[in-house]
């Protein structure tokens, strides 16, 4: 079993090829559920983005075009410049329950983790109850991890896991164990996944991919190359995610 818990649907505005399309690509490396935000929610328009994805998930459920009836999840994607939007977004969308958390990109919002906007954004968020995903690079990831402690019963998880930051990224999740990390990025350093898997709870790891963006197969290798086994394997692979969305039922 695997669990993709940062996944993307629609199009990039990107000229070079890609991953493809979302359940082939999850074929193709035997991913079995993928949590997707909207692409066009996350670069531009944030209320259209997740409208589009919801209509795409109720195609799916009913056995629509593509087949993969219960294997997409959705965020809900939240520009925490325009939070009214997002309250309406999330009422709308959670009780669905094809929708499963959040997704922020600080960068892409002008939100970073130290703005005021990202922790009002964020207290919402746990006010609804889900997990969020979060845009993290570099030392941002310590700063995330403050606005976790900062706000009781948020879990939020640091998308890229601080990306070159990953040795922040150790030190955040060791401050806060409702700090969750998954490793997708655009480089594979040797040992990187195996230094955070070492020295993090392995409770707190994920696995995601930011297909379709990336290709999968960059965060396989760096998976694979931890040589990771047993219950941290597991955990990894698809468990953690399964206990943080509450998809147990689901599998």
């Amino acid at each position: 079993m695997i669990i993709d818990v940062h996944a993307h649907w629609g199009p990039w505005f990107f000229t070079m090829d890609v991953a493809g399309a979302t359940l082939a690509t999850m074929d193709r490396y035997g991913i079995d559920r993928a949590i997707v935000s909207s692409t066009e929610a996350v670069i531009y328009d944030a209320p259209a983005g997740n409208r589009a994805l919801a209509t795409a998930l109720n195609d799916q459920e009913n056995g629509g075009r593509g087949g993969g009836r219960g294997r997409l999840y959705g965020y809900v994607t939240v520009n925490p410049r325009r939070l009214q939007e997002a309250v309406r977004d999330l009422a709308e969308y959670l009780p669905t329950g094809r929708f499963v958390g959040v997704k922020i990109h600080t960068d892409y919002t002008g939100s970073p983790a130290t703005s005021p906007q990202l922790r009002d954004a964020l207290e919402l968020v746990a006010s609804a109850g889900c997990p969020a995903l979060v845009h993290t690079w570099g030392p941002s990831v310590l700063d995330l991890a403050q606005v976790c402690l900062d706000t009781p019963g948020l879990r939020v998880i640091a998308g890229h896991m601080g990306a070159d930051g990953f040795r922040y990224a150790i030190e955040a999740a060791r401050a806060c164990d409702r700090l969750y990390l998954e490793p997708c990025w655009s480089h594979a350093p040797a040992g990187r996944i195996a230094e955070v898997a070492a020295n993090v709870d392995a409770r707190q790891l994920l696995f995601g991919t930011d297909a379709t963006l990336i290709d999968p197969s960059s965060a396989f290798g760096s998976v694979a190359a931890a040589n990771l086994t047993g219950e941290t394997a597991e955990r990894i692979a698809w468990r953690n995610a399964a206990e943080l969305f509450g998809l147990e039922a689901a599998l």
